[in-house]
């Protein structure tokens, strides 16, 4: 018996001591100098068919052979003030966002993305229930408005339980993580994504910065 709670004690502990490994570090983004009157109410931009965020962010994320996790909680990308918010947003395969209109006027939101193909139709602020969308494929999702043409944001899935996105001076913190070899990575834009193989010890904090 002594030994059965001993060996679910060192089980315990050991698993809090994997929820406190962390990554810090710094994405170098580059510098968002002044948008053209054309876009300057633009979240997303794209030059030579490259997409990114404006001002510039990154997401930083871990691959690895992960055990099964408990499902992913519903994430929101809102429609406020004629504008996607946020612009970017990062979620896990399997993940339902909802995508409620906070203006006083109609929105129609869609993406052609192949990662997933949706069209939601015209409606207004009071439209119950909010119009979602479930991402069930990783792979990036360029959201638009039919009826603003201006209006893109961008989802990033991803088949993995941790990540982030950057603050806008490229700060990041990722913790919770679990130890072991794993390949962490940095989507810049939708052409440059970033990695480098990472070995967190248990209560590790590990320092990464990404040029």
């Amino acid at each position: 018996m002594r030994r059965a709670l001993a060996a679910l004690l060192a089980c315990a502990l050991a698993q809090a001591a994997w929820a406190e490994a962390v990554v810090e570090g710094r994405v170098e983004l580059p510098h968002a100098g002044p948008a053209p009157v054309l876009i300057q109410r633009y979240q997303v931009v794209s030059q030579g068919g490259v997409l990114s965020t404006l001002p510039p962010l990154a997401v930083v994320y871990l691959e690895g052979p992960f055990p099964p996790s408990p499902p992913a909680p519903a994430a929101a990308m809102a429609q406020q003030g004629l504008a996607f918010v946020p612009a970017l947003l990062a979620i896990r395969a399997g993940t339902r966002v909802d995508f409620p209109n906070l203006d006083p006027t109609y929105h129609n939101v869609f993406s052609y993305s192949a990662a997933k193909r949706f069209d939601l139709g015209r409606y207004r602020s009071d439209e119950r229930p909010i119009p979602s969308v479930l991402f069930d494929e990783p792979g990036l999702v360029t959201v638009h408005c039919d009826i603003h043409e201006h209006m893109r944001a961008l989802i990033l899935v991803l088949d993995t339980p941790y990540f982030t996105i950057t603050r806008p001076d490229g700060t990041f913190r990722l913790a919770g993580l679990p130890p072991g070899r794993h390949i962490l990575k940095v989507w810049k834009d939708s052409r440059t994504t970033l990695s480098r193989p990472v070995d967190l010890a248990d209560r590790a904090d590990l320092r990464a910065d990404f040029p």
